[in-house]
């Protein structure tokens, strides 16, 4: 068992977690250029705290990616991995997707939902007609659920309802929960 997975890594500013938001507005701007006509799936984990990525972290995304892309195949959505990045501020993946949005969208909430370590992540569904990603709400869909309480994960993050200590002591019961067990059988 890990007392805590977020020891180790670079912590990232305010100003890091801003520019890498601009270059992935700047990266779908080019590539809704160059494929107007996709539908594209940004997938990255919403980390709270200054540490957003190390190897702890690699393996959640390297595990969650593995799961998203089963779902992807299964449903028969051709899908192709555009981007990968991997960078103090998280990894992330971006994947063009030969679909209609709606049938996307309904895949990355499947996925969200599937496991509880997968809510830790956010399948951002963008297509080009639509400035802001397509929300659960877009689709009838209920919104996402506070890891810790429930209510409305908007909410609670807006008024910070929860310490970052709170919240990371979470994520790191979920990562012993899928990652420490295997190694204990």
């Amino acid at each position: 068992m890990v007392k805590t997975i977020f020891a180790e890594g670079e912590p990232q500013s305010i100003t890091e977690v801003l520019a890498n938001k601009d270059e992935r507005a700047e990266l779908q701007q080019t590539t809704f250029q160059k494929f107007p006509e996709c539908t594209l799936l940004d997938v990255k984990l919403n980390i709270p705290g200054p540490i957003k990525n190390n190897h702890y972290l690699k393996e959640i995304f390297a595990s969650g990616i593995l799961n998203l892309e089963e779902i992807l195949q299964n449903s028969q959505l051709p899908f192709t991995l555009y981007k990968h990045w991997e960078r103090a501020t998280g990894s992330e993946n971006f994947y063009l997707v030969d679909a209609n949005y709606r049938s996307v969208k309904q895949k990355a909430v499947e996925f969200e939902n599937k496991q509880k370590i997968n809510r830790l992540f956010d399948a951002d569904v963008l297509i080009r007609k639509q400035k802001q990603a397509i929300s659960r709400k877009d689709l009838g869909l209920p919104v996402r659920k506070c890891f810790l309480c429930s209510k409305p994960a908007k909410e609670c993050a807006r008024s910070r309802t929860h310490s970052v200590a709170d919240l990371q002591n979470y994520i790191t019961s979920l990562y012993n929960e899928k990652f420490c067990k295997k190694s204990a059988n």
